[in-house]
Order: structure tokens, then C-alpha cells, then sequence
């Protein structure tokens, strides 16, 4: 009867650790239902805070939460954190996505996924408005040149013979710098500073010099998350297909 016992009970945890392995490799794991989002938000047009509402709207913020919507999420959450910080947030796991103005460059392409490109952009730079010897970039060796930290505006900066590079953590705070006679020009993305110079900058700065072109923006997602980057283009090309893209693209930039 013992013998009987000690047997049934063997059989008994036998059955209850296979019923614990098939549950635990066989499942799948509930499909999550919020998608968080990473980005700069002072970095307008494409992300920057609403003067009423003070939440952060721009064509990114419009973009990411199409994108959401369509690739299944209920839910788009918005993290704004510095630029510099969300490549090592997606490393992290503390966001999913990253969406601010990200140039596609090839040492970004090493630390995470890119998305088909979203928007074409480039590089300009600004100074003051009664600055009449610099008149393009090349003017610019020995000059001081304040650049928002990280950005491909700071890597060009950095090229720049002789030149003293100063950092911020966002573009208004450097073109802040220019304004007060700290600088002697700011490089930054295209749209950021043409919008500047629209919204007020233009009392006091400028453009010089032809901006340089060919710099895409891609929506950034964890190296070990393909699954999503998948998912973000399909309903990107969907957009674009629809024309849902296009109206966004048109209340932003028309």
C-alpha cells in the first residue's frame, strides 16, 4: 500500500510539472495593448508642446498615433525625455517606439531598427540678422556654432574647422544662445528652423548659405523588436497608400 502511495504521488507531480511546462512554453503572451512612445518635445513642428492644452502635439505626435491606431494598439502613451536619452530608453525597455525628427544615420542603424523613411529633411544654418559675413557654412571655421546635443546638427558642427561647438539639450535653447550673442550661428534640421524663423525667430535671425539636403527620418524601435518596426511599416505604406499620411503631412507643412 505504501509502495502504492509513493507512486500515485510521483505520478501525480510527473503530471503537474508537464501541465506547468506546456502552459509556460505553449501560450502566447497577451498582445500588449499600449504603445509608448519616446521623443523631444521641443522640436517643433514635429513635436512641441500645445499653448493651451500644454500637451505635446506636432506631426510626429499625429503620425505615431495613426500608426498606433493601426497597427493595433488601444492605447499611444507620449514620453517626452532628451534626445541624447532615447536610444538607451529603447535599449532599456522603457519605451517601445522613439519618433523625434531621428535622422537614419548608419551609427543609429547599429543601435536600433529604423522604419522606412517617414519625412526628408536636411540641414541649415541661421545667425543673427545683422550679421553680414557669414554667408555659408564654410564661413563658419572659427566660429562658435551652438547645436542641440545628439543630433546630426551637432555631428556637422563638429566638422567644422576650428570651430567651438556648444551644446543644448533642445534647438530653442541653442538658438536661444544665438539670440543672446553667445553664438555665432545655429545648425540645425530644415523644418525646425524654417518654422523658427516663421513663428518670431526671423525679428532677429536668418538663413545663410544653401541647406543641405538628404537627411530621412525614421521612426526607431529596440534591435530585439523587429516584430513592431514590421508592423509600423506596413501601416505606414497603408497611410501613404489611403492617403491618411498625406492630410497629416498637409496640416503640418502646407
Amino acid at each position: 500500500m505504501k509502495k502504492v502511495m509513493v507512486m500515485l504521488c510521483a505520478l501525480m507531480m510527473l503530471i503537474g510539472a508537464a501541465g506547468c511546462g506546456s502552459s509556460s512554453t505553449g501560450s502566447k503572451p497577451a498582445d500588449k495593448k499600449e504603445l509608448i512612445v519616446g521623443t523631444e518635445p521641443s522640436f517643433a513642428p514635429f513635436e512641441f508642446p500645445d499653448k493651451q492644452s500644454g500637451e505635446t502635439t506636432g506631426f510626429d505626435m499625429d503620425l505615431i498615433k495613426a500608426l498606433g491606431k493601426r497597427a493595433g494598439y488601444e492605447k499611444v502613451t507620449i514620453k517626452g525625455m532628451g534626445f541624447d536619452a532615447l536610444i538607451p530608453a529603447l535599449d532599456a525597455g522603457n519605451i517601445d517606439v522613439a519618433i523625434a525628427g531621428m535622422s537614419i544615420t548608419d551609427a543609429r542603424k547599429q543601435k536600433v531598427n529604423f522604419t522606412d523613411p517617414y519625412y526628408e529633411s536636411g540641414l541649415m544654418a541661421i545667425v543673427k540678422k545683422d550679421n553680414n559675413t557669414i554667408k555659408s557654412l564654410d564661413d563658419l571655421k572659427g566660429k562658435t556654432i551652438a547645436v542641440q546635443l545628439g543630433t546630426t546638427g551637432a555631428e556637422a558642427a563638429g566638422k567644422i574647422e576650428g570651430a567651438t561647438v556648444k551644446t543644448f539639450d533642445t534647438s530653442d535653447t541653442a538658438c536661444l544662445e544665438l539670440k543672446n550673442g553667445g553664438a555665432d550661428a545655429v545648425i540645425s534640421d530644415l523644418p525646425v528652423l524654417q518654422y523658427f524663423l516663421k513663428q518670431g525667430g526671423s525679428e532677429y535671425a536668418k538663413a545663410v548659405g544653401e541647406p543641405k539636403k538628404g537627411d530621412n527620418y525614421g521612426i526607431a524601435t529596440a534591435k530585439k523588436n523587429k516584430e513592431l518596426c514590421d508592423k509600423l511599416n506596413k501601416a505606414l505604406q497603408d497611410m501613404k497608400k489611403d492617403g491618411e499620411y498625406q492630410k497629416i503631412y498637409d496640416k503640418w507643412f502646407k
